[in-house]
């Protein structure tokens, strides 16, 4: 039904953006987290294709346990007697669900952690927290590259904590959004090019660049839209999306980082790995403001200009298809 999946997406929006996430022990992204921990250690092996094999049933478990416990409460939902109350029952916990996938105000209050603890001149805790967010060493960085590496985060953030799992759930509900959530968790968690994870987190790395290729790419183009809006360079960032988003190891995290490098006319730096844009590479907080504001609007506008459209189609050629 139309209705009860955009008002499902807009519903989740606004409890992030109202409340944020919930603590870790509630939050299903940790128990999904934990899961995975769990099975890793089983599947370890002295040969690689055994190893690889076993980082597939990893993420093959996890989302199977999940896909299996989203259809046992649509079955329960579906068993209210009366269909106006299902429908309310139905969006409530359906955006709740939905919400714990996105992570807006999260971001946000993770960006301001790091800028209040620089603005205290304390490095050390800005560091702390800025690897909370980070998958890089944070030790040693100074603070404009702690700042670069907020931005960049922001970006990224921005489809694996917002747009990504809006796409999956316009395409296929609430399983398309978990399953999306859970091969990012693995990705994040396991998905490292070292020996120690390199086979087993091949499927699941595997799996993450070929679920993000459209999403991020979308995202650039939405928040170069989301600069127009907010007055900032969108000739610039549209330039250096097309030229540098090729320039990061990742085939996808370099679209909606150079589109925001571009838009704030700056540059951002990961010592001996990239740099993206031509601006001034001294970075300051308004600059972590205004890309909290373009992560922001850009995920309201995903919402309206991917998600309702793919929603709205899916639904009519439904329809059309079992009139």
């Amino acid at each position: 039904m139309i209705i009860e999946s955009l008002l499902v997406v807009g519903f989740a929006i606004l409890l992030d953006f109202k409340f944020g996430d919930p603590k870790n022990k509630y939050h299903p992204t940790a128990w999904i987290g934990s899961l995975i921990a769990k099975l890793t250690p089983l599947v370890k092996n002295d040969h690689p294709i055994i190893e690889k094999f076993g980082g597939m049933c990893v993420v093959g478990i996890t989302s199977g346990i999940v896909i299996l416990l989203l259809f046992g409460l649509d079955i329960g939902i579906s068993l209210l007697t009366v269909d106006f109350i299902s429908l309310i029952v139905s969006v409530i916990i359906g955006g709740v669900l939905l919400k714990t996938t996105i992570a807006i105000r999260g971001m946000e209050k993770h960006a301001i952690s790091v800028l209040e603890s620089i603005d205290e001149q304390n490095l050390d805790v800005a560091r702390t927290h800025l690897s909370m967010i980070v998958k890089r060493n944070t030790k040693n960085l100074d603070k404009n590259h702690i700042l670069s590496s907020v931005l960049e985060s922001i970006s990224e953030n921005t489809v694996d904590g917002i747009t990504g799992p809006l796409f999956y759930y316009a395409l296929l509900g609430l399983p398309g959004a978990f399953v999306y959530r859970v091969v990012n968790t693995a990705d994040s968690m396991i998905g490292y090019k070292t020996d120690i994870f390199k086979n087993i987190g091949w499927f699941a790395a595997s799996c993450d660049s070929v679920l993000n290729y459209i999403p991020s790419r979308l995202t650039g183009l939405i928040m170069i839209i989301s600069a127009a809006i907010l007055q900032k360079n969108w000739r610039e960032s549209y330039k250096i999306m097309i030229r540098d988003g090729k320039n990061t190891e990742s085939p996808n995290a370099g679209y909606p980082m150079a589109a925001l490098a571009g838009a704030l006319e700056t540059k951002f730096e990961k010592i001996n790995h990239y740099k993206l844009g031509d601006g001034e590479i001294i970075l300051t907080k308004d600059h972590v403001h205004s890309a909290i504001s373009i992560m922001k609007l850009t995920s309201v506008l995903f919402f309206g200009i991917v998600t309702i459209p793919i929603i709205t189609i899916l639904s009519i050629i439904g329809w059309w298809i079992h009139a």
